[in-house]
């Protein structure tokens, strides 16, 4: 598998135009006859079209889906779906016209069909929030592993059924192709998936026509306001995924206000976890989590869980720090209730594998080296709480090298410096993905609040390189010290105006570390 949209069943079902018209009472704006076309997949994108397909063209923010039609069509398509003011440049269309008041919000209902409702053979959790969701997605599948022969995952990282996956281009991906790796999981015989359902894809309507067994709230911290406008309209859109037909059941943690919100106004029958320890709303939640040992090793923490009926489970988070308790207990329970027995959950959660840039160990301390960890941490609240996580295991000095993402939230940059000039000993500042913006100056606006604490820029560095920036941090650092790379975790890329630059963290301090050995290795 190559692409997401190539991800498709190997036998796709068949459905005729015409029954599917009827269906979502879709209005002809063609002449063409709809009783001939068979229909074997749907998409939005015309780039992805395969013989059999249904093209939705969606209005864009520059440019109308329809505008993409011809090519559709040259490539495949039986027909397109469109709105009225789509439909009205169509007119000279070979292939039926149909119109849809909401093509986007019929998209995935229509996939869900051609496909025939996989989901309602799967055993499906979806997890949202702002911080967490991949670890704990992860934490879901290892404990739906111990029960299912195969699974799949979709999530930032990459979407894979069984061991096989490919590098996920998005957190959630568009609801067609959704519906159509569902389909294929299926067909390799996968019987539970475990997802990440972001803001954007509840906002936009990529889960819409997936309804969800167990759905979780991990947290909402400060993050995306460039999309939502308000911490608010962020909480509205979350909560999407807590409305009947989008979720079964919930589980949500309530460390934060916005968590015990949710509990109050969800429309579906949900559980509430207490992840603080010693947090008073804990006395009140179903679960709770009530005693915590974090590991001096860096390896994970012990922690016991108190059950809706006052047993307590002692459990295992293969990750440092508190942050991971809250994700282990949270995948915990959320798995229990997609149908793992307890004892199997907290033993395999326990077990997890490591995860791609999720305090992802990368060096380990020893030979003159420092201990080096790659984390996704990229918001105020992730950050403190990833070094925080790592304080602990520190015998040293903590470096962190970190930046922050262009043409995003500009408001929460000289917040990460203040975090970084207070919780880290020494800081490398360098570029996150730029995008389009000027790099200089987001490193600027971080800088500004580095100077609120250290206005003497103590044990502080600036890179015009994220690569001379781990080279640099690794190069500044002993034995005794942690070095943690926030911000970009696993991703593949790099954004810098508007071109992608094949990168990862990991690989580049992998290049750093060989480097410094090289000359003690020739001369042993």
């Amino acid at each position: 598998m190559t692409s997401p949209a190539r991800m498709r069943p190997a036998h796709p079902a068949e459905h005729g135009l015409a029954a599917l018209a009827d269906l979502f009472s879709l209005v002809t704006a063609s002449d063409a006859q709809l009783d001939d076309a068979r229909v074997t997949g749907v998409t939005v994108a015309s780039n992805d079209v395969e013989p059999g397909d249904v093209f939705v063209a969606v209005p864009g923010l520059r440019v109308h889906g329809a505008a993409y039609a011809a090519q559709a069509v040259e490539a495949g398509a039986v027909a397109v779906i469109t709105d009225t003011a789509g439909a009205a440049t169509l007119a000279a269309l070979s292939v039926p016209v149909l119109v849809s008041d909401d093509p986007r919000a019929l998209a995935g209902p229509l996939a869900a069909v051609v496909h025939e409702r996989p989901a309602d053979r799967l055993t499906t959790v979806g997890i949202t929030g702002t911080n967490g969701k991949t670890t704990t997605t992860y934490f879901v599948d290892a404990a739906l592993r111990a029960v299912h022969p195969v699974t799949a995952v979709m999530g930032t990282v990459e979407l894979r059924i069984g061991d096989e996956g490919i590098e996920s281009p998005r957190t959630t991906v568009e609801a067609p192709v959704l519906q159509a790796i569902l389909a294929l999981a299926l067909e390799r015989g996968a019987g539970a998936v475990a997802m990440e359902v972001s803001s954007h894809a509840l906002a936009l309507g990529r889960v819409s026509g997936l309804e969800l067994d167990v759905v979780a709230f991990t947290n909402l911290q400060r993050d995306h306001l460039d999309f939502h406008g308000d911490m608010d309209g962020y909480f509205r859109d979350k909560a999407r995924l807590f409305a009947p037909g989008q979720g079964r059941r919930g589980v949500v943690v309530v460390d934060d206000e916005w968590g015990r919100r949710l509990v109050r106004e969800a429309q579906i029958p949900v559980e509430s976890l207490a992840t603080h320890v010693g947090a008073p709303e804990g006395a009140d939640a179903d679960w709770a989590v009530v005693a915590a040992d974090i590991g001096l090793d860096g390896v994970g923490s012990a922690f016991t869980l108190r059950t809706p009926d006052g047993a307590l489970l002692e459990a295992h988070s293969p990750l440092p720090g508190l942050v991971n308790v809250s994700n282990a207990a949270l995948a915990i329970v959320v798995a229990h209730r997609a149908g793992v027995p307890l004892d199997v959950a907290v033993e395999a959660v326990g077990h997890a594998g490591a995860i791609p840039g999720r305090m992802e160990r990368v060096i380990e301390r020893g030979d003159g080296l420092p201990l080096a960890l790659v984390d996704y941490a990229h918001t105020p609240d992730a950050l403190v709480l990833a070094l925080e996580a790592v304080r602990p295991i520190t015998p040293g000095r903590l470096v962190i090298v970190f930046g922050s993402d262009g043409d995003r939230d500009q408001g929460k940059r000289p917040i990460m410096g203040e975090i970084a000039a207070r919780l880290a000993d020494v800081i490398v500042v360098t570029d996150e993905n730029p995008r389009s913006e000027e790099p200089a100056a987001i490193r600027s606006a971080i800088l500004d609040g580095v100077r609120a604490v250290r206005p003497d820029l103590t044990d502080v560095h600036e890179a015009t390189s994220r690569t001379q920036a781990i080279h640099d941090a690794l190069a500044l650092a002993h034995e005794p010290d942690t070095v943690i790379i926030t911000g970009k975790g696993h991703e593949p890329t790099q954004e810098i105006a508007g071109v992608f630059h094949r990168y990862n963290d990991r690989d580049v301090l992998r290049s750093a570390r060989a480097e410094l050995t090289a000359p003690a290795e020739r001369h042993a």
